[in-house]
């Protein structure tokens, strides 16, 4: 049984000269048939692959529009340790093309959004660590990374 949802033009058919009752039971069918992890996890690939194309990673001439890509970035944050569990193998694959949003955000230079000091947690997020707790890395600010 695929996950795949069928073609809009296929489920538009379908639907044709059905009565508001028979309209509302294959909606109702369809509300059975769907799990809320089917809807999780379609919802991570569509913030990953909506944010690539808005960081000009997926072609198209589209301007880049990094607040949409932050706003994806974060999304997928949040969802990532409900869906984890779900992809098993396939997990590696969301959190590199995360990664490669977060990396494309970064070069970006996009600003923090608005009243939001650098550094400072976002909303949901715990506050950092006092820098006594911290290495020297995390406490000067500076990215670490292995081997410098």
């Amino acid at each position: 049984m695929s996950t795949e949802p069928d073609p809009p033009q296929a489920a538009d058919a379908d639907l044709e000269g059905l009565s508001e009752e028979q309209l509302r039971a294959a909606y109702e069918a369809e509300l059975a048939r769907i799990r809320v992890q089917d809807i999780l996890i379609q919802t991570v690939v569509s913030l990953l692959n909506l944010a690539a194309r808005r960081a000009g990673l997926a072609g198209g001439d589209e301007e880049p529009d990094f607040e949409q890509v932050r706003q994806a970035i974060d999304g997928t944050q949040a969802l990532l340790p409900l869906v984890e569990p779900m992809l098993g193998p396939d997990a590696k694959q969301v959190r590199d093309a995360l990664s490669q949003l977060q990396l494309a955000y970064a070069r970006s230079g996009a600003a923090p959004p608005p009243g939001t000091a650098p550094g400072a947690p976002r909303s949901g997020e715990p506050p950092p660590a006092k820098s006594e707790e911290r290495g020297s890395a995390a406490s000067s600010g500076r990215l670490w990374v292995p081997g410098q």
